[in-house]
């Protein structure tokens, strides 16, 4: 069920109703309903996969109980390893078996071994690395004392599995949740008018921006061989576009959505386009998945606490851990490596916490020297798209190849869609620019506007997404 399908407009009134009208009286109701509605949820789109989702939420609720009740450390050590090796067991199979197998039959070959490798033919889980990520985060937290276990097993499967987040984030920790969950809701009209607003912004994102670069993206890498430098310069470009108001645009949607039903959750981007280096790119995008890497394998490895051999593995783990999640394929290991290498130079130098305020904070424009990091910090990010976009290293090389020809300096085809397309990037750009201290671009905007203006905007917006919306396309991260 996408979030911007028929289907969910149709779901998402229902399960409102329900929530705040019939099922408000009760908590454990409440929650029960949005249980199984987050269920539904999930089994709309393989109703098979669900069964994986309850036998996650089950082993990760079971053994965070054991864990907290062991007293001799070596069971708590045990039921953590037991949580680690079946989720990260299931997770290799079903995402990774075919990756490791065809990789160790292509390096046997290198040695004149040939060999006929096994393959899975199965689907990916839809949402799996999401909400592994979730329950281990869950019984690692037991195991440090950092929460105690949970008793409520419908509590504990709804922080697990709640719809808005289960596909695709943010990827959320029981500290932040789990309490929201348990503590009774109250509707409050502000908060809900606020969720409304994320929606409608993420929609624009998602729907107007993203799914019309995806065709222009798809149609000039799909053919590279076929295309000037400087249209693939230009769909490059636009894929970055296309990924961040994809994924930034499934997160508002997500985040509204919670905030419909009276909860809170992480926030997933913070403007990573406006980055002024890309330690801070890297704390402004997919927030929730940098912070969990930080927090449960950077810092057990010591961080950047040790000498310069340290940092550097450390940072090298992190990043090809980064992009070894987003998928089974050495493109992602690579835009892994790439962006470790980049981001390497500031570490060494002390200078990864250089740009941690807002830019340009209490000015319209940035200064020359903003600009400049700005602009220089965008281009390293597209460079390094590329490997994410590309199907294979060797397709990676044709991109770069083709792209860097001499036909760069002539003129791109720009159909007419992406010419229409133009100004409503334009627009985004301006509009979280201007609100770049806000938690979303539109958040505030208007409001202490007079009615007439306020609600102009909502339905002009709600209006250039039905007419300029592109061609339905799902989202990016869901196959993550």
């Amino acid at each position: 069920m996408l979030f911007n399908s028929l289907q969910f407009a149709a779901f998402l009134p229902v399960v409102f109703v329900l929530y705040w009208f019939v099922t408000n009286k009760n908590l454990r109701l409440q929650n029960g309903m949005l249980l199984a509605a987050s269920y539904y949820f999930y089994a709309c789109w393989d109703y098979r996969f669900l069964f994986l989702l309850m036998f996650s939420t089950l082993l990760d609720y079971y053994t965070g109980h054991k864990i907290a009740i062991s007293t001799a450390r070596r069971q708590r050590i045990t039921w953590l390893w037991i949580s680690i090796v079946v989720n990260l067991g299931f997770l290799g199979v079903f995402k990774y078996y075919n990756f490791f197998a065809t990789s160790f039959a292509a390096a046997l070959a290198n040695f004149n071994v040939t060999v006929d490798p096994w393959t899975l033919s199965v689907i990916l889980p839809v949402g799996i690395s999401f909400y592994t990520f979730h329950g281990l985060s869950y019984v690692i937290d037991i195991y440090y004392g950092r929460i105690r276990d949970e008793k409520d097993f419908i509590d504990y499967a709804l922080f697990v599995s709640f719809f808005p987040l289960l596909v695709a984030g943010p990827i959320e920790r029981a500290t932040h949740l789990l309490p929201q969950i348990k503590k009774p809701r109250t509707f409050e009209y502000a908060r809900a008018a606020d969720g409304l607003r994320q929606i409608l912004w993420g929609l624009f994102k998602k729907v107007v921006i993203a799914d019309n670069c995806a065709e222009y993206v798809n149609s000039a890498f799909g053919n590279v061989a076929d295309q000037k430098g400087s249209t693939l310069a230009v769909a490059a470009v636009l894929f970055a576009f296309q990924i961040y108001c994809d994924f930034s645009g499934y997160s508002d949607i997500a985040l509204g959505t919670a905030r419909l039903f009276g909860i809170e959750l992480l926030r997933n981007f913070a403007y990573p386009y406006f980055s002024r280096d890309i330690a801070e790119f890297w704390r402004r995008w997919h927030i929730s998945l940098s912070s969990w890497f930080k927090d449960y394998v950077y810092k057990p490895l010591g961080g950047s606490k040790g000498g310069t051999w340290m940092k550097v593995r450390n940072t090298f783990i992190i990043f090809l851990l980064s992009g070894f999640w987003h998928g089974a394929n050495w493109t992602f290991i690579v835009w892994g490596a790439l962006n470790a290498v980049y981001f390497l130079p500031l570490l060494l130098g002390n200078r990864n916490r250089a740009n941690i305020d807002i830019v340009a904070q209490g000015r319209l424009l940035p200064g020359l020297r903003d600009l400049f990091n700005i602009t220089l910090t965008f281009t390293l990010t597209v460079f390094a798209w590329i490997f994410f976009r590309a199907d294979s290293l060797g397709h990676a090389w044709m991109i770069y190849k083709g792209m860097f020809s001499i036909s760069l300096v002539t003129i791109p085809a720009m159909p007419m869609q992406i010419v229409l397309l133009a100004p409503f990037v334009v627009s985004l750009l301006l509009i979280e620019w201007l609100g770049r201290d806000r938690s979303y671009g539109i958040e505030g905007l208007f409001v202490n506007k007079p009615v007439i203006v306020r609600w102009g905007f909502y339905y002009s917006l709600a209006m250039v997404i039905f007419l300029f919306g592109g061609k339905e396309q799902q989202f990016i991260y869901f196959q993550f």
